[in-house]
């Protein structure tokens, strides 16, 4: 979905919008699946990175500007545990009931007009 909002900032507003997002990479190096005797699975990723392609707009009362940009997110680590139920009175069903994720790196660029 589109990010759009505004921010104060100084001597007035910042409206921005944050549009096209398409996930264009995904690295996982480290991804383990294990389960949890009687309760549950664990999922671990280690080391995994995003990269994010999208527009972008901002409007001032100074200026405006829009371009294309790239974020890529490294050093991301997830930890999640799922709880599975063991009783067989209807479907499998899964739920989340813990998560853990941490970045460490998180490179922006934006090109445009100005």
């Amino acid at each position: 979905p589109d990010l759009t909002g505004h921010e104060k900032f100084g001597l007035g507003n910042v409206k921005y919008n944050i549009s096209r997002m398409h996930v264009t990479a995904v690295e996982l190096p480290s991804a383990s699946i294990s389960l949890l005797p009687g309760s549950g699975i664990k999922l671990v990723i280690g080391n995994a990175s995003l990269t994010i392609n999208m527009n972008w707009n901002i409007r001032t009362w100074m200026f405006k500007d829009s371009g294309r940009g790239t974020v890529h997110i490294s050093k991301v680590f997830v930890t999640a545990i799922f709880s599975t139920p063991l009783d067989n009175t209807g479907p499998t069903s899964i739920s989340l009931t813990s998560c853990r994720t941490t970045s460490g790196d998180i490179d922006i660029k934006l090109n445009g007009k100005s």
